[in-house]
């Protein structure tokens, strides 16, 4: 881990000298050293604090693929010389506060680095987001978070003076409701969930597309990754107060599929689906059961990178169009046909069509869901059929239709574009094929 940081460390002093091709080469060099690693079992290389299980491991490995993908998708930036280098350097430190947060093995430190990965995706929004509204977007982001992460501060004063401790490893099960509530609703906003998910998809229209690659593919999973370090202090509590949390969320991915349905924007039909994603993960990390955080794990992998190459394939249609209406990115087929391999590809995968990680992770929740209560069945049935039928609307009406008057002057598709969404869709569809490694931390 520390030879981790150091590498990190050494890439945001040379960010002013590097260009993107060079940060991009390091960056694959960071993810290959990380790959090398062996599957850990338990807490494993510890040193300064910092230790890692394969729940944190495999969350930065995706934070490293996922910046790193990044970087790809915006040499817009260096193309245009728009302040270039204070972008690389703005998402060098990101991914170092996410790598720190999933790194720790105290609480405290998560929580600072959880809230400095908020302020740089603020930074990107507000510095590389293309429209006036970025600035409202961005209040959102920051006071739904902030609100109500001063209570979690708090709470975790209380929690270290009653455990001497706020190591992982040393966390005793506690009981208090108010204390349930100020530690867990941060995690319940950044996932997030159902009622206080309305900084999401505000958030996801005005940011840019570096911005909305890392807010779906690793800023949600910190709530999720919080939710799962948390949960072993409530094994009392969580029996009776988890279940109204569970129907909230579930209810609320099915209303928020049905919005999706009726979204003529691009990027917010997009980002409506991550909460209906985020909700079932949510719930299944909330039976504390093994299935439950098994799967929930699995989706919020396979949510990074499918919902992350989504947002791209939306990107590469507006970079032409210069519009996220979906009346005016109709019959795409036509213009640019090789592209709509991958429109297709990815939005299977949004819907957990085989051989995706989104069929292995919906599986295994819907088994904890249903052992949990069996009247979530019917819930469950209708989230999943929503699922499909929003991802297969993205895709018919992208793809299919006539086309509007604006679009005979599309450019062709480079090999970059090409390249970077093979490696979203990659990853996704053979990371099943390595699944055993997935049960080893819990």
């Amino acid at each position: 881990m520390v030879m981790m940081m150091f590498f990190l460390l050494a890439l945001i002093f040379l960010s002013f000298c590097l260009d993107f091709w060079g940060v991009l080469f390091s960056l694959f060099v960071c993810m290959f050293i990380m790959c090398m690693k062996p599957g850990m079992v338990f807490f494993s290389g510890v040193s300064f604090g910092l230790g890692v299980d394969f729940l944190s491991y495999s969350l930065s490995c995706l934070s490293v693929w996922i910046c790193l993908l990044m970087i790809l998708a915006s040499l817009g930036v260096s193309r245009d010389s728009f302040y270039s280098s204070l972008f690389i350097l703005s998402v060098l430190i990101l991914l170092s506060t996410l790598i720190v947060a999933f790194f720790s093995l105290n609480l405290f430190v998560f929580y600072i680095f959880f809230e400095t990965g908020l302020v740089m995706t603020l930074i990107l929004i507000l510095g590389w987001g293309g429209q006036p509204e970025r600035i409202s977007a961005g209040v959102y982001l920051l006071f739904y978070t902030l609100v109500v992460s001063l209570p979690m501060m708090i709470s975790m004063f209380y929690l270290y003076y009653y455990n001497g401790s706020l190591d992982y490893y040393f966390f005793n099960v506690v009981n208090g409701v108010a204390l349930y509530f100020c530690l867990n609703l941060v995690f319940f906003v950044k996932i997030p969930m159902y009622f206080i998910h309305l900084w999401l998809p505000k958030a996801h229209v005005e940011a840019p597309i570096s911005g909305s690659m890392i807010l779906a593919g690793v800023m949600l999973k910190l709530g999720g990754y919080g939710v799962l370090r948390t949960m072993k202090l409530f094994l009392g509590l969580g029996l009776s107060l988890n279940l109204g949390f569970i129907v909230i969320s579930i209810l609320g991915g099915v209303a928020i599929s049905m919005v999706c349905l009726r979204q003529s924007d691009l990027k917010m039909l997009i980002a409506y689906s991550s909460v209906s994603h985020m909700g079932m993960a949510l719930a299944g990390a909330l039976t504390m059961n093994l299935w439950g955080f098994w799967g929930s794990l699995v989706l919020m992998l396979a949510h990074g990178l499918s919902s992350s190459g989504l947002f791209c394939m939306a990107n590469l249609s507006y970079e032409r169009s210069h519009s996220r209406s979906l009346y005016l990115n109709k019959g795409l087929m036509n213009l640019m046909p090789s592209l709509s391999l991958w429109w297709f590809l990815l939005s299977s995968s949004n819907m957990a069509a085989p051989p995706s990680l989104n069929l292995m992770g919906e599986v295994v929740l819907i088994c904890s869901l249903i052992t949990y209560s069996k009247f979530l069945s019917f819930c469950l049935f209708f989230l999943v059929f929503y699922s499909a039928a929003y991802s297969l609307f993205l895709y018919s009406y992208t793809q299919h239709g006539a086309l509007a008057s604006s679009s005979y002057s599309l450019s062709s598709v480079g090999v970059r574009e090409y390249y970077l969404v093979f490696l979203h869709w990659v990853p996704l569809n053979l990371l099943f094929l390595k699944s055993e490694g997935l049960i080893f931390w819990v």
